[in-house]
């Protein structure tokens, strides 16, 4: 098997894996219970936090732990808007988030809320004119994608933190799904909310957590024991929290070492894929060193996909969660792609695991599927 669809999920590690079932089996009291079996869950739950607080640069209290990126992005957005509304209802966001943030700020635009999308160029970032421009006083977010999630493009996150705190009194929620590990930045120096989630970095899905700077407020959207500091009730997922905390240390620890090597081999490839005529390369110039985004004119690409992974090489079209709908990539159309070149867009996602063998077979495999599709349409 050839995956190359890490943007969607990432294999978790066999330790990671280990540590849950270890958690599961040998810890599973409710942590909130006030017994010693419950007291050891309570630790372990401590012992994660202060780990990922560790690794990612933050405080311990800072730390909050949900099911994943869509529940993080859903907290901070509307977490913020409904604590804030008497501040202002004004919230400001780009043209090319992923769904979980997107439906976020529809739902609270029905609820009488003013979003301002900002528009972005052809690398795939917001100009600082224009965010300074959209900032008024009744401003009371601004939320971007450090990294996107279709093509990788990356949001300068600290100039634009840098002026968002200048110009106003807004808070700043980076999503980081796609860009811890991967992408260098101090985004909790200029971010007051950051969301993270566990399968993007070899966890498990169903774990995630949002860093909440600690003078910062939130409307809790989930109501009931108090867990989290009292922002996200419910009896802690302990088993993902702790395989969270040992996903984040091991890729951490790989990424010191592979972030370099893996740009090189996004590069290298995508001079490869520019040697194949039929194919047309989406991917910004500056961007993640694990996306690789492009089109195949005429040919649809579910149709590619399938082919792919009749030879066992998997890849997709966009973001998982927007996969299965028939319009063009939001994403490529605000980067000035047309319709039809973003209707054929597919996504190939590197890991730190991902080999120059397996993208040599992927290549060939393409080059194949193309000169064959060509030929039945004929």
């Amino acid at each position: 098997m050839i995956y190359l669809d890490n943007s969607a999920t990432t294999q978790p590690y066999d330790e990671v894996i280990a540590a849950f079932k270890k958690t599961a089996f040998d810890y599973f009291a409710n942590p909130s219970s006030l017994h010693r079996k419950g007291g050891e869950v309570e630790r372990l739950v401590r012992q994660a936090r202060r780990s990922i607080a560790s690794l990612l640069g933050v405080e311990e209290e800072e730390v909050i732990f949900t099911s994943g990126g869509t529940e993080s992005n859903n907290l901070a957005i509307k977490g913020t808007a409904f604590e804030h509304m008497k501040r202002g209802k004004h919230l400001i966001t780009s043209q090319t988030e992923h769904a979980s943030s997107m439906e976020s700020f529809r739902q609270l635009e029905k609820m009488g809320f003013d979003v301002t999308y900002l528009p972005v160029d052809g690398e795939g970032q917001v100009s600082k004119d224009d965010l300074v421009e959209a900032l008024t006083k009744d401003t009371i977010l601004v939320s971007l994608l450090h990294v996107n999630n279709e093509v990788g493009s990356i949001q300068p996150i600290n100039e634009l933190g840098s002026i968002i705190k200048e110009k106003s009194r807004a808070l700043f929620h980076v999503d980081d799904v796609q860009g811890v590990g991967k992408v260098a930045s101090d985004v909790h120096s200029v971010a007051d909310l950051v969301s993270y989630s566990a399968h993007k970095f070899h966890g498990l899905k169903g774990s995630g957590l949002l860093v909440k700077r600690k003078n910062v407020s939130l409307f809790p959207l989930l109501s009931g024991g108090g867990q989290e500091n009292e922002f996200r009730s419910g009896t802690e997922n302990v088993p993902g929290i702790v395989s969270t905390a040992k996903a984040l240390r091991l890729y951490m620890q790989k990424s010191q070492s592979n972030v370099k090597k893996l740009n090189d081999l996004k590069i290298k490839y995508i001079e490869k894929l520019e040697e194949i005529k039929e194919v047309v390369m989406n991917t910004p110039t500056k961007s993640a060193p694990h996306i690789i985004n492009f089109s195949v004119p005429g040919i649809k690409p579910e149709v590619l996909i399938h082919a792919l992974e009749e030879k066992d090489i998997y890849v997709s079209t966009r973001s998982a969660c927007s996969s299965r709908t028939a319009e063009p990539s939001h994403v490529l159309t605000a980067l000035g792609v047309s319709n039809s070149r973003a209707s054929a867009a597919i996504r190939v996602s590197l890991s730190y695991e991902t080999t120059e063998q397996e993208l040599d077979v992927f290549l060939l495999e393409l080059t194949k599927a193309i000169h064959k599709l060509k030929e039945v349409m004929r």
